[in-house]
Protein backbone atom coordinates (compact mmCIF):
# COMPACT_ATOMS: atom_id res chain seq x y z
CA UNK A 1 0.00 0.00 0.00
CA UNK A 2 1.52 3.84 -0.42
CA UNK A 3 -0.14 6.72 0.76
CA UNK A 4 0.41 9.69 3.06
CA UNK A 5 -0.99 9.63 6.27
CA UNK A 6 -1.19 13.73 7.91
CA UNK A 7 -0.97 13.14 12.05
CA UNK A 8 -4.58 13.03 13.65
CA UNK A 9 -5.74 16.35 14.45
CA UNK A 10 -8.38 16.15 18.18
CA UNK A 11 -11.21 17.81 17.69
CA UNK A 12 -12.22 19.61 20.74
CA UNK A 13 -14.38 22.55 22.20
CA UNK A 14 -17.45 24.34 21.60
CA UNK A 15 -18.02 27.66 19.58
CA UNK A 16 -20.61 29.98 20.29
CA UNK A 17 -23.70 28.73 18.21
CA UNK A 18 -23.11 25.56 20.32
CA UNK A 19 -21.60 23.12 17.95
CA UNK A 20 -18.39 21.12 18.39
CA UNK A 21 -16.18 20.99 15.26
CA UNK A 22 -17.28 17.48 14.86
CA UNK A 23 -20.85 18.70 14.45
CA UNK A 24 -20.02 21.34 11.97
CA UNK A 25 -17.22 18.92 9.72
CA UNK A 26 -19.61 15.63 10.13
CA UNK A 27 -22.83 17.50 8.73
CA UNK A 28 -21.43 18.05 4.95
CA UNK A 29 -19.45 14.28 5.30
CA UNK A 30 -20.32 10.78 4.34
CA UNK A 31 -20.98 7.79 6.47
CA UNK A 32 -19.02 4.69 5.85
CA UNK A 33 -19.34 2.54 8.56
CA UNK A 34 -23.61 2.61 8.86
CA UNK A 35 -23.01 3.95 12.59
CA UNK A 36 -21.43 7.51 11.78
CA UNK A 37 -18.19 6.35 13.53
CA UNK A 38 -16.52 6.58 10.65
CA UNK A 39 -17.28 9.71 8.43
CA UNK A 40 -15.41 10.29 5.38
CA UNK A 41 -15.06 13.82 3.19
CA UNK A 42 -13.47 13.50 -0.54
CA UNK A 43 -10.95 16.26 -1.47
CA UNK A 44 -9.73 14.87 -4.43
CA UNK A 45 -11.32 11.81 -6.38
CA UNK A 46 -9.38 8.93 -7.10
CA UNK A 47 -9.63 6.48 -10.31
CA UNK A 48 -9.95 2.94 -10.85
CA UNK A 49 -11.55 -0.03 -8.10
CA UNK A 50 -11.64 0.63 -4.93
CA UNK A 51 -9.31 -1.15 -2.38
CA UNK A 52 -10.28 -4.77 -1.70
CA UNK A 53 -10.01 -6.72 1.88
CA UNK A 54 -7.34 -8.59 0.29
CA UNK A 55 -4.60 -5.44 -0.89
CA UNK A 56 -1.93 -4.93 1.44
CA UNK A 57 -3.05 -3.08 4.06
CA UNK A 58 -0.07 -3.87 6.61
CA UNK A 59 0.31 -2.58 10.00
CA UNK A 60 -2.95 -1.19 10.24
CA UNK A 61 -3.64 0.31 13.50
CA UNK A 62 -6.89 1.60 13.71
CA UNK A 63 -10.05 0.10 12.91
CA UNK A 64 -11.09 3.38 11.35
CA UNK A 65 -8.55 3.66 9.00
CA UNK A 66 -9.18 0.30 7.85
CA UNK A 67 -12.60 1.13 6.92
CA UNK A 68 -11.76 4.42 5.08
CA UNK A 69 -9.02 3.08 2.93
CA UNK A 70 -11.23 0.05 1.91
CA UNK A 71 -13.56 3.32 0.51
CA UNK A 72 -10.92 5.03 -1.44
CA UNK A 73 -9.50 4.20 -4.90
CA UNK A 74 -5.96 5.08 -6.28
CA UNK A 75 -5.01 8.69 -6.36
CA UNK A 76 -7.59 9.79 -4.34
CA UNK A 77 -7.43 12.17 -1.11
CA UNK A 78 -9.76 12.40 1.48
CA UNK A 79 -10.23 13.60 5.29
CA UNK A 80 -11.90 11.10 7.82
CA UNK A 81 -13.80 12.08 11.37
CA UNK A 82 -13.25 9.03 13.65
CA UNK A 83 -15.21 8.54 16.75
CA UNK A 84 -13.53 7.16 19.53
CA UNK A 85 -14.48 3.67 19.41
CA UNK A 86 -13.20 3.57 15.75
CA UNK A 87 -9.70 5.80 16.51
CA UNK A 88 -8.08 5.46 19.63
CA UNK A 89 -10.91 4.46 22.73
CA UNK A 90 -11.10 4.92 26.05
CA UNK A 91 -7.51 5.10 26.37
CA UNK A 92 -6.28 7.77 23.87
CA UNK A 93 -3.03 8.03 23.17
CA UNK A 94 -1.27 9.92 26.04
CA UNK A 95 0.29 12.94 25.51
CA UNK A 96 -0.96 13.84 22.42
CA UNK A 97 -4.62 12.20 22.63
CA UNK A 98 -7.22 12.37 25.70
CA UNK A 99 -9.12 9.81 26.14
CA UNK A 100 -12.62 9.22 24.14
CA UNK A 101 -11.74 11.73 21.61
CA UNK A 102 -12.46 11.61 17.83
CA UNK A 103 -9.98 12.48 15.85
CA UNK A 104 -9.49 13.98 11.73
CA UNK A 105 -7.22 12.54 9.39
CA UNK A 106 -6.25 13.54 5.95
CA UNK A 107 -5.63 9.99 3.52
CA UNK A 108 -3.98 10.49 0.39
CA UNK A 109 -3.89 6.71 -1.28
CA UNK A 110 -0.99 6.66 -4.10
CA UNK A 111 -1.46 3.10 -4.93
CA UNK A 112 -2.23 -0.13 -3.68
CA UNK A 113 -1.39 -4.17 -4.84
CA UNK A 114 -4.10 -6.46 -4.75
CA UNK A 115 -3.08 -9.80 -3.69
CA UNK A 116 -6.23 -11.77 -4.95
CA UNK A 117 -5.95 -12.20 -8.44
CA UNK A 118 -1.78 -13.13 -7.94
CA UNK A 119 -3.10 -15.46 -5.36
CA UNK A 120 -5.55 -17.30 -7.72
CA UNK A 121 -3.19 -17.64 -10.70
CA UNK A 122 -0.71 -19.39 -8.57
CA UNK A 123 -2.48 -21.76 -7.14
CA UNK A 124 -3.08 -22.87 -10.29
CA UNK A 125 -0.84 -25.91 -11.95
CA UNK A 126 1.93 -25.32 -14.90
CA UNK A 127 -0.68 -26.33 -17.31
CA UNK A 128 -3.65 -24.00 -16.17
CA UNK A 129 -1.56 -21.17 -16.36
CA UNK A 130 -0.60 -22.41 -19.62
CA UNK A 131 -3.97 -21.65 -20.61
CA UNK A 132 -3.57 -17.58 -20.19
CA UNK A 133 -1.73 -15.29 -22.43
CA UNK A 134 1.80 -14.11 -21.43
CA UNK A 135 0.94 -10.65 -20.44
CA UNK A 136 -1.00 -11.87 -18.20
CA UNK A 137 2.18 -13.85 -16.24
CA UNK A 138 3.89 -11.41 -16.84
CA UNK A 139 1.36 -9.00 -14.97
CA UNK A 140 1.51 -11.58 -12.04
CA UNK A 141 4.71 -11.79 -12.08
CA UNK A 142 4.95 -8.32 -11.71
CA UNK A 143 2.44 -7.81 -8.81
CA UNK A 144 4.26 -10.98 -7.15
CA UNK A 145 7.91 -8.50 -7.28
CA UNK A 146 6.17 -4.78 -5.93
CA UNK A 147 4.67 -7.25 -3.08
CA UNK A 148 8.07 -8.11 -2.07
CA UNK A 149 9.32 -4.67 -2.75
CA UNK A 150 6.93 -3.53 -0.50
CA UNK A 151 7.97 -6.39 1.94
CA UNK A 152 11.19 -5.53 1.61
CA UNK A 153 10.68 -1.90 2.60
CA UNK A 154 9.64 -3.03 5.44
CA UNK A 155 12.53 -4.80 6.22
CA UNK A 156 10.49 -8.06 6.09
CA UNK A 157 13.16 -9.76 4.13
CA UNK A 158 12.50 -13.34 4.53
CA UNK A 159 8.59 -12.50 3.23
CA UNK A 160 10.21 -10.61 0.21
CA UNK A 161 12.02 -13.26 -0.82
CA UNK A 162 9.31 -15.57 -0.91
CA UNK A 163 7.52 -13.21 -2.97
CA UNK A 164 10.03 -12.80 -5.51
CA UNK A 165 10.85 -17.12 -5.16
CA UNK A 166 6.72 -16.87 -6.78
CA UNK A 167 7.51 -14.33 -9.69
CA UNK A 168 10.99 -16.03 -10.52
CA UNK A 169 9.00 -19.28 -10.67
CA UNK A 170 6.07 -18.02 -12.53
CA UNK A 171 8.76 -16.78 -15.12
CA UNK A 172 10.71 -20.00 -15.54
CA UNK A 173 7.95 -22.49 -16.20
CA UNK A 174 6.60 -20.06 -18.77
CA UNK A 175 7.82 -20.78 -22.46
CA UNK A 176 7.24 -17.78 -24.83
CA UNK A 177 7.27 -17.48 -28.50
CA UNK A 178 11.06 -16.25 -29.69
CA UNK A 179 10.18 -12.75 -30.64
CA UNK A 180 8.18 -12.58 -27.08
CA UNK A 181 11.06 -14.30 -24.99
CA UNK A 182 12.91 -10.82 -23.78
CA UNK A 183 9.84 -9.81 -22.42
CA UNK A 184 10.25 -12.79 -19.85
CA UNK A 185 13.91 -12.05 -20.01
CA UNK A 186 14.07 -8.65 -18.32
CA UNK A 187 11.09 -10.09 -15.74
CA UNK A 188 13.52 -12.29 -14.54
CA UNK A 189 16.58 -9.73 -14.74
CA UNK A 190 14.65 -7.73 -12.34
CA UNK A 191 13.60 -10.37 -9.83
CA UNK A 192 17.54 -11.55 -9.37
CA UNK A 193 18.61 -8.66 -8.83
CA UNK A 194 16.03 -8.32 -6.35
CA UNK A 195 16.78 -11.48 -4.75
CA UNK A 196 20.37 -10.98 -4.80
CA UNK A 197 20.19 -7.85 -2.90
CA UNK A 198 17.78 -9.87 0.04
CA UNK A 199 19.83 -12.21 0.22
CA UNK A 200 22.68 -10.31 1.11
CA UNK A 201 20.29 -8.23 3.73
CA UNK A 202 20.09 -11.66 4.83
CA UNK A 203 23.39 -12.08 5.02
CA UNK A 204 23.72 -15.22 2.36
CA UNK A 205 26.06 -13.79 0.42
CA UNK A 206 26.77 -17.50 -1.15
CA UNK A 207 23.06 -17.62 -2.52
CA UNK A 208 23.17 -13.67 -3.09
CA UNK A 209 26.42 -14.03 -5.26
CA UNK A 210 24.27 -17.29 -7.26
CA UNK A 211 21.33 -14.82 -7.87
CA UNK A 212 23.79 -12.16 -9.61
CA UNK A 213 25.11 -14.39 -11.19
CA UNK A 214 22.00 -15.66 -12.86
CA UNK A 215 21.49 -12.36 -13.32
CA UNK A 216 24.78 -11.69 -15.29
CA UNK A 217 23.83 -14.18 -17.88
CA UNK A 218 20.78 -12.22 -18.86
CA UNK A 219 23.03 -8.97 -19.15
CA UNK A 220 26.81 -9.80 -18.85
CA UNK A 221 27.05 -5.84 -18.28
CA UNK A 222 24.47 -4.61 -15.68
CA UNK A 223 25.89 -2.75 -13.45
CA UNK A 224 23.57 -3.83 -10.37
CA UNK A 225 24.51 -7.27 -11.28
CA UNK A 226 28.27 -6.88 -10.83
CA UNK A 227 27.63 -4.73 -7.71
CA UNK A 228 25.43 -7.39 -6.25
CA UNK A 229 28.60 -10.17 -7.12
CA UNK A 230 31.34 -7.80 -5.48
CA UNK A 231 29.14 -6.93 -2.64
CA UNK A 232 28.69 -11.51 -2.02
CA UNK A 233 32.51 -11.98 -2.29
CA UNK A 234 33.52 -9.03 -0.35
CA UNK A 235 31.20 -10.21 2.29
CA UNK A 236 32.70 -13.49 2.39
CA UNK A 237 36.36 -12.45 2.04
CA UNK A 238 36.82 -13.23 -1.75
CA UNK A 239 38.69 -10.21 -2.34
CA UNK A 240 40.25 -10.96 -5.72
CA UNK A 241 36.79 -11.70 -7.22
CA UNK A 242 34.95 -8.88 -5.71
CA UNK A 243 37.52 -6.44 -7.02
CA UNK A 244 37.07 -8.29 -10.59
CA UNK A 245 33.33 -7.77 -10.16
CA UNK A 246 33.32 -4.05 -8.38
CA UNK A 247 35.52 -2.74 -11.51
CA UNK A 248 33.47 -4.05 -14.22
CA UNK A 249 30.52 -2.55 -12.11
CA UNK A 250 32.41 0.59 -12.11
CA UNK A 251 33.55 0.35 -16.19
CA UNK A 252 29.61 0.19 -16.63
CA UNK A 253 28.79 3.46 -14.37
CA UNK A 254 32.15 5.44 -13.35
CA UNK A 255 30.26 7.66 -11.49
CA UNK A 256 28.31 5.72 -9.37
CA UNK A 257 28.83 6.23 -5.38
CA UNK A 258 27.94 3.22 -4.51
CA UNK A 259 30.15 1.21 -6.37
CA UNK A 260 32.52 3.37 -5.69
CA UNK A 261 32.60 3.68 -1.89
CA UNK A 262 31.84 -0.32 -2.01
CA UNK A 263 35.99 -0.41 -4.12
CA UNK A 264 37.42 2.10 -1.28
CA UNK A 265 35.47 -0.38 1.62
CA UNK A 266 37.24 -3.23 -0.67
CA UNK A 267 40.86 -1.75 -0.61
CA UNK A 268 40.48 -0.92 3.04
CA UNK A 269 39.64 -4.76 3.97
CA UNK A 270 42.61 -5.91 1.50
CA UNK A 271 44.89 -3.79 3.64
CA UNK A 272 43.76 -4.85 6.80
CA UNK A 273 44.04 -8.26 5.24
CA UNK A 274 47.79 -8.06 3.99
CA UNK A 275 48.72 -5.98 7.23
CA UNK A 276 47.96 -9.19 9.28
CA UNK A 277 49.25 -11.65 6.71
CA UNK A 278 52.61 -9.90 6.82
CA UNK A 279 52.04 -9.77 11.02
CA UNK A 280 51.43 -13.43 11.28
CA UNK A 281 54.37 -13.93 9.28
CA UNK A 282 56.75 -12.25 11.07
CA UNK A 283 55.57 -14.06 14.23
CA UNK A 284 56.05 -17.29 12.74
CA UNK A 285 59.61 -16.66 11.28
CA UNK A 286 61.22 -14.43 14.53
CA UNK A 287 63.63 -16.38 16.57
CA UNK A 288 62.43 -16.70 20.12
CA UNK A 289 64.90 -16.41 22.92
CA UNK A 290 66.53 -19.73 23.14
CA UNK A 291 67.50 -18.68 19.31
CA UNK A 292 65.27 -21.04 17.78
CA UNK A 293 62.51 -19.92 15.05
CA UNK A 294 58.35 -20.57 15.42
CA UNK A 295 57.82 -23.29 13.64
CA UNK A 296 60.83 -25.18 13.72
CA UNK A 297 61.03 -29.14 14.87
Amino acid sequence: MGGSTRSPRVLQGDNASGQSPYERLSRRMLDISGDRGVLKDVIREGAGELVTPDASVLDITLWGMELGLLSMRRGELARFLFKPTYAYGTLGCPPLIPPNTTVLFEIELLDFLDSAESDKFCALSAEQQDQFPLQKVLKVAATEREFGNYLFRQNRFYDAKVRYKRALLLLHRRSAPPEEQHLVEAAKLLVLLNLSFTYLRLERPTTALRYGEQALLIDQKNAKALFRCGQACLFMTEYEKARDFLVRAQKEQPFNHDINNELKKLASYYRDYTDKEKEMCHRMFTPNDNGSTVGEN
